[in-house]
């Protein structure tokens, strides 16, 4: 049986029995935090899909209103104009075929990777590599675009991606501890917009079972699922 340490048992005392508001949740998932660091704030939910069939997969992005409050390293693997658009963007790295040959290498110092549909016939030789890391650029999660520029700038200003794992839980951040309750309180509307409206044709019943928010160290806050589908 798991047992928590003091502080988190003393910060799970602080946190209401029942299900609360978005808004509300938060105010109270940062009253509990006791890390000294500035924690992310995440949201876990169950979802009523079976990602095991290809129409009830759940997976998509959005661009946070006041971003994740961390600033990610960008690579994009293109050739001729778009490498200097990607600069111009503000990428970190970029390359051709030769970043694909250093990554075979294990070079791996990058945080996401966008690239053009034409280099996606090397880039696709990096699966093994980039999947289990969660860095295989996407067409459906805009990282494998020809308008790299966007892409790149999207990224920079607070772009999440979300996808539901094979048992139907989806996790995903939405900010850092530190912000204001009320732009936390923007992030999560956002994210929670942006999971409502892939929501697959296919599902039936409830698409939103459970939903939980929390710092990365502190306890889970559940969240009020009427207000949340309301």
């Amino acid at each position: 049986m798991q047992s928590h340490g003091k502080k988190f048992t003393e910060a799970q005392k602080k946190i209401a029995g029942k299900p609360l508001p978005l808004k509300d949740a938060i105010a109270a998932a940062q009253a509990a935090s006791f890390a000294a660091f500035d924690e992310s704030m995440d949201l876990t939910l169950r979802l009523g899909v079976n990602p095991k069939h290809a129409d009830q997969m759940v997976r998509g992005t959005v661009v946070l209103p006041n971003g994740l409050g961390k600033s990610k390293r960008i690579l994009v693997i293109a050739t001729g104009e778009k490498i200097k658009d990607a600069q111009n963007a503000g990428a970190d790295l970029t390359g051709g075929e030769d970043m694909v040959e250093k990554i075979q290498g294990g070079f791996l110092d990058f945080d996401v990777l966008i690239t053009t549909p034409d280099m996606m016939k090397h880039v696709g030789k990096l699966g093994k590599v980039l999947g289990p890391k969660g860095l295989m650029p996407n067409p459906k999660t805009g990282t494998v675009t020809m308008d790299v520029a966007q892409a790149v700038k999207e990224t920079k200003m607070g772009k999440v991606e979300f996808r539901v794992d094979k048992n139907g839980v989806l996790h995903a951040p939405f900010g850092k501890k530190s912000f204001d309750t009320e732009k936390l309180d923007e992030n999560g509307q956002a994210l929670l917009n942006a999971i409502m409206k892939v929501r697959p044709a296919s599902a039936k019943g409830r698409y939103i079972r459970a939903a939980f928010l929390s710092s990365t160290m502190g306890p889970s806050v559940r969240l009020n699922l009427e207000e949340m589908e309301a």
